[in-house]
């Protein structure tokens, strides 16, 4: 009688099989895995039942419905996975505790704001060094583009085209490429920062465009401290439901502003949107969409808009 295979060991033949189809799942694979350790550890069911599922999801450390919605969530992919080779699985039923997804509101920076935060950037450690005007550099970039700050700092000198004033983006969400055109005053920052960059670290250890002063690349890490830590000095509270200024947020204050701009100028916005969802690497509209805020501008504008609208409908 052949053993039975574990958990564990079926996690990872289906993790393997995704990531053959170009899925890196790396949040998925730290939920999958605690629950081949889970089943594993229980030992007394050969197949994924509901049950089991249910069980696992409620033994979260985090006991709300949102969480172990999320879970039952991630589960189901692999339970339609065993399904192929195991007829007795039971595939959990979507929103078995409701919805597993509430949109947290983010911080929309105001652009005072995002002035203030600049100029605060030119005073961190070390003085003279390439930290501040790297600081200062991609938090204006993120702002004034929209990028995701995994693109910012995988950019490569060969990537910025400062010349024409074009950003090539090659390893996007989804491996998606593009090309992010940039206004002449970002580009004029971008290539003041190289002059500065070139001139404090001749012999750099890569061919990134952001550069710590060791000449290795900059990460993410090191830039949410930068930021936390200003936004501390500055005696900021985040606004929204995150407990921590995010770099992500200065995304959302890009798309929301942007949209703003569309209103002011009367531009259409059904068909700016459409355009703008592109610059950002959306692959839907509907997730430029999922980043639209009612900052107090936007909603000054829907009541006007709705007042009017009310006016003409009374005569």
């Amino acid at each position: 009688m052949n053993a039975p295979v574990s958990w564990m060991t079926r996690v990872e033949t289906y993790l393997a099989y995704r990531r053959r189809h170009g899925f890196k799942l790396s949040i998925d694979a730290t939920q999958l895995r605690s629950f081949a350790r889970f089943a594993d550890e229980t030992g007394t069911a050969d197949h994924l039942t509901v049950a089991l599922a249910i069980a696992w999801a409620r033994s979260s450390r985090l006991p709300n419905p949102l969480t172990w919605g999320r879970r039952i969530e991630v589960l189901r992919g692999f339970a339609r996975f065993c399904l192929r080779e195991d007829p007795a699985t039971e595939i959990p039923p979507q929103g078995l505790f409701g919805p597993a997804h509430r949109r947290l509101i983010p911080h929309i920076y105001t652009e005072a704001e995002l002035i203030a935060l600049l100029d605060a950037a030119n005073g961190l450690a070390p003085e003279h060094g390439l930290r501040p005007a790297t600081c200062r550099c991609v938090f204006g970039l993120l702002a004034a583009s929209g990028l995701r700050i995994s693109e910012a700092l995988a950019l490569t000198r060969d990537d910025a085209d400062l010349e024409a004033g074009v950003l090539h983006i090659r390893e996007a969400k989804f491996h998606q490429q593009r090309l992010v055109p940039l206004h002449p005053s970002v580009t004029a920052s971008l290539s003041a920062y190289a002059r500065w960059r070139d001139r404090l670290v001749p012999r750099p250890a890569c061919d990134r465009f952001f550069l710590r002063d060791d000449g290795r690349p900059s990460n993410q890490s090191g830039m949410l401290y930068a930021l936390q830590t200003l936004c501390q000095q500055l005696g900021w509270q985040p606004r929204g439901d995150y407990p921590r200024h995010r770099l992500h947020d200065m995304r959302h204050t890009f798309i929301v502003r942007s949209t703003l701009r569309f209103y002011e100028q009367g531009i259409d916005v059904d068909r700016a949107v459409l355009a703008l969802s592109i610059y950002v690497g959306h692959a839907k509209v509907s997730d430029t969409y999922w980043y639209f805020t009612g900052i107090p501008e936007l909603m000054a504008i829907a009541a006007e808009r709705f007042h009017s609208y009310t006016q003409g409908a009374m005569r």
